[in-house]
C-alpha cells in the first residue's frame, strides 16, 4: 500500500499527538515534523526517528543540540501531500500562502477561524463533506466534544435547542506562564461564548447558546449540557444513543472527578494519559419531559487527535465511509 505522505507543522501539545497517531495508521506516514527550537519535545521527536525541519536560521542550534535538521519547514512542506498545521492560533493563518505555493492540502486546528479553510470538520458529523477537499479546519476540543453528543441526538430525536455551560481548564499541564491560579474567570464575560457559533460551523441548523469560564485546573474541561429534543425520551434512550458512539465513554466505578479520569487513562496505559473519548457520567443523565441534562469531561490535549486522522483520510480519499474511517482510526490507536 502506498501511504499518504503527511507533514506535521508544529510538534507541540497537539502536533506530537497527531504525529504519533498518523504513524500508527497503515495508510499514512509522517515524513517530517517541524520545531522552531531544539527543546525537550524536539529531543523526543529525534529519539522517535522523526525527521525534524526548522527555520534555516535555527539550524545551528539544532546541530549544537545533537539534532541535525533534515531541512527547512518550506522543504518539508514541498515533500508532503498534506500538512497538518498544529502551530499556535494565528500562526497557522500566516502559513497558508506557503501551503498554497507548494500545492499541498492543509488541515488547521480550532484556534484558527472557520473562513481560513472554509470547512470545519467533525468525523461523526460531516466526514463525507471533507472528501477530496484541499483545506479543512478540525474544530476545537470543546466543539469536537459537543458535536459528538449533539449530532447523534439530533439524528435520533431531533434537537430543538442546546444550552451549555463550559468550565474550562485554564492552561495545559506544561504551561507555566498563564493562570488563573486562584480565581474563576468568566471567559468571555459578554455572552454567549464563541463555542456555540463554532458548533454551527459544523452543524449550522442547531439552536445553541454557550457560556464559559476558566477555572484553576489543567486536566480537563467539564461541560454541563442541557438539550431539548422534539421526541419523547427516557434516560435509557439517551444512554443507548450515546452508548452507540465509539468516541463516547461512560465513566463510573467510583470515578467522580476529572482527576480520576486522567488516573484511569494512566492505569489503562494510554500514551500521555490521553482520553480521546468524551467522558460522560451516565448517572448524570436526567430527563424531564423532552429536556435532558448531563455532565461530560473533555480531555483538551487529545480529543481532536483522532479527528485529525479522519480528516486526513477524507481529504486524501483513502476511505469514503466516515464510519469505517472512525473504526480504523480507533483500532490503530487502541481505543
Amino acid at each position: 500500500m502506498v501511504k499518504a505522505k503527511i507533514a506535521v507543522n508544529g510538534y507541540g501539545t497537539i502536533g506530537k499527538r497527531v504525529a504519533d497517531a498518523v504513524q500508527a495508521q497503515d495508510d499514512m506516514e509522517v515524513i517530517g515534523v517541524s520545531k522552531t527550537k531544539p527543546n525537550y519535545e524536539a529531543a523526543v521527536a529525534h529519539q522517535k526517528g522523526y525527521d525534524i525541519y526548522a527555520p534555516a536560521e535555527n539550524a545551528g542550534a539544532f546541530e549544537k543540540a545533537g539534532m541535525p535538521i533534515a531541512g527547512t519547514i518550506e522543504e518539508m512542506v514541498e515533500k508532503a501531500e498534506l500538512v497538518v498545521d498544529c502551530t499556535p492560533g494565528g500562526v497557522g493563518e500566516a502559513n497558508k500562502p506557503m501551503y498554497e505555493k507548494a500545492g499541498v492540502k492543509a488541515i488547521w486546528q480550532g484556534g484558527e477561524s472557520h473562513p481560513l479553510a472554509g470547512f470545519s470538520f467533525n468525523a461523526a458529523s460531516n466526514y463525507e463533506g471533507a472528501l477530496g477537499r484541499d483545506l479543512v479546519r478540525v474544530v476545537s476540543c470543546n466543539t469536537t466534544g459537543l458535536c459528538r453528543v449533539i449530532f447523534p441526538i439530533d439524528r435520533e430525536l431531533g434537537v430543538k435547542k442546546v444550552r451549555v455551560t463550559l468550565a474550562r481548564r485554564a492552561v495545559d499541564p506544561n504551561d507555566v506562564k498563564k493562570g488563573p491560579i486562584n480565581a474563576i474567570v468568566p471567559d468571555p464575560i459578554k455572552l454567549p461564548s464563541h463555542h456555540g457559533p463554532d458548533i454551527k460551523s459544523v452543524l449550522p441548523h442547531i439552536n445553541i447558546t454557550t457560556a464559559a469560564m476558566k477555572i484553576p485546573t489543567t486536566l480537563m474541561h467539564l461541560h454541563t449540557v442541557n438539550m431539548e429534543v422534539n421526541t419523547d425520551c427516557t434516560a435509557e434512550d439517551i444512554k443507548k444513543i450515546f452508548g452507540s458512539q465509539s468516541r463516547i465513554r461512560f465513566v463510573g466505578q467510583g470515578i467522580g472527578s476529572t482527576a480520576e479520569i486522567i488516573e484511569f487513562a494512566r492505569d489503562m496505559g494510554r500514551p500521555r494519559n490521553d482520553m480521546w473519548e468524551n467522558c460522560i457520567w451516565p448517572e448524570s443523565i436526567t430527563v424531564h419531559e423532552k429536556e435532558f441534562y448531563f455532565f461530560q469531561a473533555i480531555h483538551q490535549e487529545s480529543i481532536v487527535v483522532p479527528e485529525n486522522v479522519d480528516a486526513i483520510r477524507a481529504m486524501m480519499e483513502l476511505e469514503s465511509d466516515g464510519a469505517k474511517s472512525i473504526q480504523k482510526t480507533n483500532k490503530a490507536l487502541g481505543f
